[in-house]
């Protein structure tokens, strides 16, 4: 068997990445010499080390060995540029998917304690609010609302998190404050765009009044926040995000909310990296160390009849 261990470590690069054109741009090599080592791999092998995916390149099963071996080697040669020190293995580029809300709030604040102990991390957040994938080439992690329905990986539940009605104190001195679920149909809804929403779990408004007309809608929940602050309608909002301003006024707590879970989805051989399993476990962490500021459970808030002047209470998420 005629291999080199630099295409190994071209593999492992690829299969981080799951493309020739990221793996040449990370390597300093062109598109050409990635698939001429990769063929050369290969050939040694005695198999294929990669199918093609909708999403890019996969690991076979035989690729997954290689990587696994390619990992030794990567470890191996970081320690010889640090002679008498243990080489830190949580270190290289970690990929992930999450929502808006949940990226900003959950997995920016993990990352970085994390990354204060480990430099050598990376870690990539591409927010999308989605079903899990069939399909994850190049991706480490991918958090989802719901329970997901996937194949060949694993998936946990990290916590729950409450939505609710939320306004704007101008806005309710303007328009009024609807007190009851029937009152909420004069006045118009924030939230997704209902044609482009892709979680069946995220409808709840549109199931709990569904007679309320859509006022301004967008697929970011942060254009749900400040379109809810700037008094265009009544916003369907992350506990977590719509406490965070004392502007804003939560209605009918106890009538209209929705808890929904997010869940983790991995693939089967991330958690073998260091790097995956250390970040998944301060997204844990931090999920736990913030689960009433998720559930939106921070004492009870005075009526906005009740809110005057200095008497207003700051309502701001102290969790952060």
């Amino acid at each position: 068997m005629d291999m080199k261990p630099n295409d190994l470590l071209v593999l492992l690069t690829v299969s981080r990445s799951a493309k020739f054109t990221t793996a040449a741009a990370t390597l300093g090599l062109n598109h050409t010499t990635i698939s001429r080592r990769i063929a050369a791999l290969e050939k040694a092998l005695g198999g294929r080390v990669l199918s093609r995916a909708s999403g890019g390149w996969e690991l076979t099963e035989l690729g997954a060995e290689a990587v696994r071996v390619a990992e030794q080697v990567e470890d191996a040669v970081r320690s010889l540029g640090e002679p008498g020190r243990a080489p830190d293995p949580i270190t290289g580029v970690v990929r992930m998917t999450a929502t808006d809300g949940f990226s900003a709030y959950v997995a920016a604040p993990a990352v970085a304690k994390l990354r204060s102990r480990h430099p050598g991390l990376s870690v990539e957040i591409v927010t999308v609010t989605r079903q899990a994938l069939q399909q994850r080439s190049g991706l480490d992690i991918e958090v989802v609302v719901g329970e997901p329905q996937v194949h060949r990986a694993e998936a946990f539940k990290l916590g729950d998190y409450e939505l609710g009605m939320y306004a704007s104190k101008d806005y309710l001195a303007e328009q009024g404050t609807p007190a009851t679920v029937e009152e909420l149909v004069e006045h118009r809804l924030v939230y997704f765009v209902d044609s482009m929403l892709q979680v069946d779990d995220l409808d709840a408004p549109r199931r709990l009044v569904p007679t309320m007309k859509d006022g301004l809608s967008s697929t970011n929940v942060f254009v749900h926040v400040e379109a809810t602050r700037a008094s265009a309608g009544i916003g369907f909002l992350p506990c977590f995000m719509g406490d965070l301003h004392a502007d804003l006024v939560r209605l009918l707590p106890e009538t209209l909310s929705e808890r929904l879970p997010y869940w983790m989805v991995l693939r089967p051989d991330s958690m073998r990296r260091p790097a995956v399993a250390a970040v998944v476990q301060a997204l844990r962490d931090q999920t736990v160390a913030h689960e009433k500021a998720l559930l939106g459970q921070r004492g009870t808030q005075p009526a906005p009849s009740q809110l005057h002047g200095k008497d207003e209470v700051d309502r701001r998420c102290v969790a952060q």
